[in-house]
């Protein structure tokens, strides 16, 4: 019988998992998970990781096996574990992560040496990265060619059930989870954590099976309304390969509609994860230089107290200030508020979309490499297909448009409850009276606004003509 080191990345499942279903063909598997240094994890992506981790842990134990945790460098760690239990082969999900790559190219080096091999598997993706190329056999820089060449190419995988045993190898060496301190240690501010998810197979399965039954027909006219249930919130679960994107695209493909545009939109919001993958592939700079040069060169504004007061809800601007408490409280922002305030804090504010990538890496539950970066920098107008220099979302009408009534705000900014839903988007030209009776005092109870928002428009207007200018 064979023995094999089954490497866990981002593919925490036992359901479709094609490197485990390799290693079981195999025969006994050692499932591994590596808390590598490399793995700059946000506040928020750690306490999902120990919740996803402890419950994977429990469905391998249920099955025979049991799961090690190491931590250090996975380019030591695996060669060493495959010669300790003497395996035939190492098998892991294939990563598009610029860290990973490069652990996957030492690992294979020094498994080669031992005369071992190393399996890599399409596990978190629909296709390969680098499978997609355009007719003169470049990597794509526009989505809507790439979503249409994926819709042609792509063949789900047949499905598979998660095994009723696993056969593992004993005394083997783990750390103990609660000593890696994933968990808040100083206070604990993760009671909306809790309250929204629950990591792990389950409770992806979990999510996808109520998103279909209720979310997935009026996904088309609900997905822009912060204050509807209206979104999947399934990115934290595929981002963790809790739940593959073929179990995904098969469950929507088959889901009984009457109408297909909903299911149509959410599966374009897969092909948009999908071209993120694609370009940090091809572009391993992805989260940290902008992918037209001469973005470089445009003068941002250092200004800390205007970046502090928008990672902390307190611009003055409701529907941006709701959508930043959203994320400090649940890990999560709505789709529609994560451009706007991605918009604000690049073109009203003029500071640079890396500090708004940072901060977004640090406090999303879904904190993706890929994704993360890709939608930063089309916001910002410096990535490919991005969005152009001059649009500029006026958070006001924005928030007057998908939050008519004012319900995401009240549910976010208590402090505005009371006002009428005119004046909920721009509190400060509501008339006195009607903020007396709101119980609102501006500069108080809730913030003016810190910038002014046509004349901090025409400043980022100027800044990026001068740009194109200078271009």
């Amino acid at each position: 019988m064979g023995r094999s080191v089954l490497w866990l990345r981002n593919d925490l499942r036992l359901a479709n998992n094609p490197a485990l279903i390799a290693a079981l063909e195999a025969g006994q598997v050692v499932p591994v998970f590596v808390l590598d240094p490399a793995m700059t994890l946000g506040a928020a992506s750690r306490w999902w990781l120990h919740h996803s981790l402890s419950s994977l842990a429990s469905e391998i134990s249920a099955r025979g096996a049991n799961l090690v945790l190491r931590r250090g460098e996975a380019r030591q760690i695996i060669p060493t574990l495959a010669k300790q239990i003497e395996a035939d082969a190492v098998h892991a999900g294939k990563s598009h992560e610029p860290w990973l790559r490069e652990a996957d190219r030492d690992i294979a080096t020094s498994l080669s040496t031992q005369r071992r091999a190393f399996y890599r598997h399409r596990s978190a993706l629909m296709l390969d990265p680098e499978q997609i190329k355009t007719k003169a056999g470049d990597s794509y820089r526009v989505y809507g060619p790439f979503a249409a060449a994926c819709f042609e190419a792509y063949m789900p995988r047949p499905l598979t059930d998660a095994p009723k045993r696993i056969r593992g190898i004993g005394q083997i060496d783990s750390e103990n989870i609660d000593e890696w301190e994933l968990l808040p240690t100083k206070f604990d501010w993760a009671d909306g954590l809790r309250a929204t998810w629950q990591p792990g197979e389950r409770g992806a399965q979990q999510r996808l099976t109520q998103f279909l039954e209720f979310g997935l027909e009026p996904y088309n006219e609900r997905r822009n309304l912060p204050a509807a249930a209206g979104t999947s919130m399934l990115s934290p679960h595929l981002h963790w390969g809790e739940i593959s994107v073929d179990a995904v695209w098969l469950a929507t493909k088959a889901a009984n509609t009457k109408h297909h545009v909903g299911k149509n939109a959410f599966l374009k919001e897969l092909l948009w994860r999908e071209f993120a993958a694609h370009l940090l592939w091809h572009h391993e700079t992805l989260a940290t230089a902008p992918m037209k040069p001469i973005f470089a060169s445009l003068l941002w504004r250092r200004a800390p107290t205007e970046l502090r007061a928008w990672k902390r809800g307190l611009t003055g601007v409701p529907i941006i200030d709701a959508g930043m408490r959203q994320l400090w409280e649940t890990g999560w922002m709505h789709n529609r508020v994560r451009m706007m305030a991605a918009s604000f804090l690049v073109k009203n504010l003029l500071i640079r979309w890396q500090d708004g990538e940072s901060w977004f890496w640090d406090t999303l539950v879904d904190a993706d490499a890929a994704s993360n970066a890709a939608s930063w920098q089309w916001v910002a107008g410096c990535g490919v297909d991005a969005t152009p220099y001059f649009r500029i979302f006026n958070p006001v009408l924005q928030g007057q448009k998908f939050d008519p009534g004012g319900d995401y705000v009240r549910r976010y900014i208590p402090e505005l409850a009371g006002l009428p839903a005119r004046y909920i988007h721009s509190p400060w030209i509501a008339p006195e009276s009607t903020l007396r009776a709101a119980r609102v005092t501006l500069g108080k109870t809730y913030p003016l606004p810190i910038v002014d928002l046509k004349a901090s428009r025409e400043r980022a207007l100027t800044a990026f003509r001068k740009l194109k200018i200078a271009g």
